[in-house]
């Protein structure tokens, strides 16, 4: 029995979801505090950069129909090691974001029911969200489409009326004076960093090409429409920020909250509380899709166990959905996340670079009748690989050595799967 495949409406939408989380809710105050009203531009900025690597991920997207995204197209670049190198820290970082969100699910919720503040609680429900989306993966993807589309529209509309109804309350004066004098190369690249990151997360689009229409087609106009949507959503957020707060932005720890209360008062807080419950709830509901896949894509390449391929009679890969909830409960037992969430700046970048570099050695091989082309030949990939080196390049020097360790330490396994497929493989 095959479920209906994701539409495009749907992929957009699951763009969206799989960006846009509670960090909008706590960006504004960050990028004010290092460039001030001139934070606006880093989102200009930043929003470039972006889009040159998602234009990239669009071309590689419009290549292919199956599901994997950055490992599927590493993979075909430049081998299964390569390939199977991010794909696996693709896998492990999407289970500790998943565990880390499920736990930040229940924290949001004990604000607004002091009642379940307590450690044990907190753990008892973040474990019921991820037994809960793991059971409804496996009855299909339709009911995960509903779920999607229910919770991204759920999470713009605090967006939405904050935006729409706050561009009334701001005051010109706040914008000026717009460059701060004692502006430094420093904040700037501090802030564009803090920014990017804000932005990441449209890598997941390509992970589940299999189980969307037309990929080829979808996939890359997807890219180019959520992340689009996307960066004018987190301009208007800093703008309305910046026009009510004005200095008061700088150093506040929950910005929108701050403008939404001097605009609305106790209504304004409880909105963002709910917003930003309604946000982390969404990135649950796209990791619980998403991070399956990633096992399920390397299984198809022989670079997991066969096993992990194996799809129930919804077309859902229930071992990979059960092994990855799995995993994500007992990281969520564990409740240690800073250590392991260290590795994600490796992650994203191993997605990151290879994808962009991928583009024209694809475009040589047999893969390279792609339905989307990177517009002025090789400038963007190079503009894409060159930021990408630089924001690695100003990340935090103990994430980068854990991320770099992370990827030492799994590519002994490459070996030992290897194996262990020939050895599948030979049997009758």
């Amino acid at each position: 029995m095959n479920d209906k495949k994701w539409n495009l409406q749907t992929i957009v939408l699951y763009g969206i979801n799989s960006v846009i989380g509670s960090g909008i809710f706590l960006l504004p105050g960050s990028a004010y505090d290092h460039l001030g009203p001139a934070s606006l531009l880093a989102y200009l900025f930043v929003f470039v950069l972006v889009m040159s690597i998602a234009l990239c991920f669009a071309e590689c997207g419009s290549m292919f129909e199956q599901s994997g995204g950055p490992y599927l197209y590493t993979k075909q670049a430049f081998g299964d090691f390569f390939g199977y190198e991010v794909g696996v820290m693709k896998w492990i970082v999407s289970i500790i974001a998943w565990a880390t969100m499920a736990v930040g699910f229940s924290t949001a919720l004990s604000a607004l029911i002091p009642q379940i503040a307590s450690p044990v609680l907190q753990k008892t429900i973040a474990i019921g969200i991820i037994l809960t989306l793991s059971l409804v993966n496996l009855l299909g993807i339709n009911i995960m489409a509903y779920l999607n589309n229910i919770a991204t529209v759920a999470k713009l509309i605090p967006m939405a009326i904050f935006i729409l109804g706050g561009i009334w309350y701001v005051e010109g004066s706040n914008y000026t004076p717009f460059i701060p004098a004692d502006l430094t190369i420093n904040s700037v690249s501090t802030a564009f960093i803090i920014v990017f990151f804000a932005f990441t997360g449209f890598e997941n689009l390509g992970v589940a090409a299999g189980d969307m229409e037309n990929p080829k087609r979808n996939v890359p106009l997807a890219l180019i429409i959520s992340m689009s949507f996307v960066s004018v959503v987190y301009f208007f957020v800093q703008f309305n920020c910046v026009g009510i707060l004005g200095a008061d932005l700088g150093g506040t720890k929950t910005p929108v909250a701050d403008a939404m209360g001097r605009v609305w008062g106790s209504n304004g807080l409880l909105l963002v509380t709910l917003g930003t419950l309604i946000s982390i709830g969404g990135l649950n509901i796209a990791s619980s899709f998403n991070t399956p896949r990633c096992a399920q894509a390397l299984a198809e390449g022989r670079l997991l166990p066969k096993f992990m391929m194996k799809n129930n009679k919804y077309n859902v890969p229930y071992i990979s959905v059960l092994i990855t909830g799995g995993l994500a409960i007992l990281l969520t037992l564990t409740g240690s996340f800073a250590e392991l969430a260290a590795i994600s700046v490796i992650s994203r970048f191993s997605q990151y670079i290879p994808t962009c570099i991928a583009v024209p050695v694809l475009r040589k091989k047999s893969f390279g009748h792609a339905g989307y082309k990177v517009p002025f030949g090789l400038l963007v990939p190079a503009i894409a690989v060159v930021a990408s080196l630089w924001l690695l390049a100003n990340a935090d020097l103990y994430k980068l050595v854990t991320g770099l360790g992370a990827m030492v330490l799994v590519a002994p396994l490459y070996i030992l799967m290897k194996k262990y497929s020939s050895v599948e493989n030979s049997r009758p």
